[in-house]
């Protein structure tokens, strides 16, 4: 009987000792469990967290001017969103002439583009602000009456002489007045005079005939312009590469900086606020 009562105890001894590790394995689990637990709680807090956040919204500039205020000084393409309006487009902003700040709304540079269009390519704009391109008329009207606008033109002839003409109010009419010009307080090199033609020069393109010549100047001369009866200037002539003795009347014209035998090689029209 005594040797029955150790192998009872003995049995009853190791049962325990299971027993007992087997609390602790499930202990540990426990434990574990409730880490694991605690840890999801803590991501779906912090999930909470950023989706309660609000999301900043992105800096929308209204003109390179802005774009360079806040510390961009390096030439490019960037996104600007046209007053009154909820359109955004693209526009090369020159940030190194005369102090940066350029909106530029027409470029030529090698002729890639046609520039010798319609109303409505006008009206939109066309090409790659990257290169060559028209800003659009819509675009330019919205732009320049929303503020005081100054505007600049850089010219580049074949031989590599450069010259720019300014003025120090620009902006033009709305399409239901044919986008009517007015620049006026002019300066610079290209010439003594402004090529520019009168204030309230209307725009004309190939259909849509505005200027006050029978011989419907934008058919003639190429391109989209403000005319009048032909006038000294038309940056959106026909591009002509190389040096040339002959008079094209359908080329990119500046009267009175080269005459009517001007070889552009490079044109640039941009403003900025004035005062910049």
């Amino acid at each position: 009987m005594l040797e029955r009562q150790r192998r009872l105890v003995t049995q009853l001894q190791g049962e325990l000792g299971t027993s007992t590790h087997n609390s602790t394995l499930l202990q540990k689990q426990q434990a574990t469990l409730t880490d694991t637990v605690l840890q999801l709680l803590a991501m779906g807090t912090h999930c909470n967290d950023i989706h309660s956040t609000p999301k900043e919204e992105p800096v929308i500039f209204r003109n390179c001017a802005e774009i360079f205020r806040s510390g961009v000084t390096e030439n490019g393409v960037h996104s600007i969103r046209l007053p009154n309006s909820t359109r955004t487009v693209k526009v090369f902003c020159d940030m190194k002439t005369s102090g940066g700040g350029w909106t530029v709304l027409q470029h030529r540079r090698d002729g890639a583009v046609d520039f010798h269009r319609g109303w409505r390519d006008y009206k939109m704009g066309f090409g790659d602000p990257s290169g060559e391109y028209w800003a659009g008329n819509d675009l330019i009207h919205l732009l320049t009456i929303s503020q005081e606008y100054s505007l600049q033109v850089q010219l580049k002839d074949a031989e590599g002489n450069e010259a720019y003409s300014h003025y120090d109010h620009f902006y033009i009419d709305a399409e239901d007045k044919n986008y009517s010009l007015h620049a006026q307080g002019f300066s610079g090199t290209a010439g003594r005079t402004s090529s520019l033609t009168q204030p309230g020069t209307q725009f004309s393109t190939k259909d849509r005939d505005n200027d006050r010549c029978s011989c419907k100047c934008s058919q003639m001369a190429s391109g989209g312009w403000w005319f009048e009866a032909c006038g000294p200037s038309n940056l959106n002539g026909i591009y002509y590469a190389g040096v040339s003795n002959v008079v094209r009347y359908n080329g990119i014209k500046w009267y009175y900086w080269k005459g009517p035998s001007l070889m552009a090689t490079m044109t640039t029209m941009m403003v900025r606020p004035a005062g910049f």
